[in-house]
């Protein structure tokens, strides 16, 4: 059995599969997913489950180098921007329109996560990282400014 506390198999393979820069968006019931996306769906009933709860596995076992979100969250849903900024305390942030997640960035995205939430403008996009401590731990290697932080 897994020692990690994220027991879904897909997700957990979705998660390996990502490579660096890869897109992942988890999103709301309502979340116009396209067809040929790679969607795996947990919504279940309303906010069952919710973002927190699908969001907080997926940190713990995640790289998220930039999280962005619809640039409408921080105005009109701060409750949900302190749970991703307090879930991906290491990643850039960045506001999106949201008519872009909804189309253009779906599109873009390697896996679409969706969950049950009931959340105003809950999409969230999460760019796959690189571990960096692992990455530029070699003797001679010297980590660019941009990841020496991260180190």
């Amino acid at each position: 059995m897994n020692r990690n506390k994220l027991l879904n198999a897909e997700l957990s393979h979705a998660i390996a599969s990502m490579g660096h820069g890869d897109l992942m968006i988890v999103c709301d019931a309502g979340f116009p997913i396209p067809s040929n996306a790679w969607r795996i769906d947990l919504a279940l009933s309303p906010d069952v489950p919710d973002l927190e709860t699908v969001l907080t596995p997926i940190a713990a076992n995640f790289i998220a180098e930039k999280v962005s979100y619809a640039e409408e969250v921080p105005s009109y849903n701060k409750p949900l921007m302190d749970k991703i900024k307090r879930l991906f305390p290491d990643a850039e942030f960045e506001p999106i329109q949201h008519a872009k997640i909804l189309s253009e960035m779906a599109a873009k995205a390697k896996v679409i996560v969706r969950t049950g939430a009931f959340d105003p403008w809950g999409n969230i996009l999460l760019y796959s990282g690189v571990d960096v401590p692992m990455f530029f731990n070699r003797e001679g290697v010297i980590a660019p400014d941009y990841y020496a932080k991260k180190l």
